[in-house]
């Protein structure tokens, strides 16, 4: 089994001067081809690009969070761990002294026609459940004939 060991490097901000290259994009570019061919000549491949939040003191009581971009590489370890190494690392260890939760016995039968009744009620029975919702009582209507019209009168 292959194992392998990682560096985080921050993106770089901002493109830097080269003869030829006029635009901020191709500035931009050329400074990450410079940071990748760095790690590669060094023997780290690379993995992905990263945004991350990274919490940050602001005066003396603040904080704050900042969003950082990384460069992710890798490189192989020389010293590989063996197949075996490998299995016995990933699987559960075997059972050890570790003191076990006894069961509780339970009731004890003689025979298993037996029926097991339930303990008594503590509480009475109620006839309403615990929450009723009862209509609000209506409102009598008023008359319509009761109360003369207020209308213009013809003079």
């Amino acid at each position: 089994m292959q194992r392998y060991e990682y560096k985080v490097v921050p993106a770089p901000k901002k493109g830097t001067k080269a003869k030829g290259v006029k635009t901020p994009e191709g500035r931009f570019s050329l400074t990450i081809e410079h940071v990748l061919n760095e790690m590669g000549a060094e023997g780290w491949e690379y993995q992905r690009a990263e945004l991350l939040p990274s919490e940050e003191r602001v005066g003396l009581t603040g904080s704050t969070t900042n969003w950082r971009n990384v460069l992710v590489f890798r490189r192989a370890v020389e010293t590989e761990v063996p197949d075996n190494e490998a299995v016995a690392f990933l699987t559960p260890p075997d059972a050890d002294d570790t003191p076990l939760a006894r069961p509780i016995p339970g009731p004890e039968t003689s025979a298993p026609d037996e029926q097991v009744t339930a303990p008594a009620r503590i509480a009475q029975e109620h006839d309403d459940p615990p929450l009723t919702l009862k209509p609000a009582p209506e409102a009598p209507e008023p008359e319509a004939d009761s109360k003369p019209d207020k209308t213009k009168q013809d003079s």
